[in-house]
């Protein structure tokens, strides 16, 4: 990947970089492992960002 970025798109990777977290061992707990998987996680190798 280049070194120099354009702000726009360095902005959008931060914030899909923190969208990407499990979901917390809590809330996995007081659902009854009902809410397990993040429906909006992302492979990094499989999904592309959009522009």
């Amino acid at each position: 990947m280049a070194r120099y970025r354009n702000l726009s798109k360095k902005l959008r990777y931060a914030k899909k970089m923190k969208t990407n977290n499990p979901v917390p061992s809590w809330c996995v707990i007081r659902t009854n492992r009902r809410f397990r998987n993040h429906p909006k996680r992302r492979k990094w190798r499989s999904t592309t960002i959009k522009r």
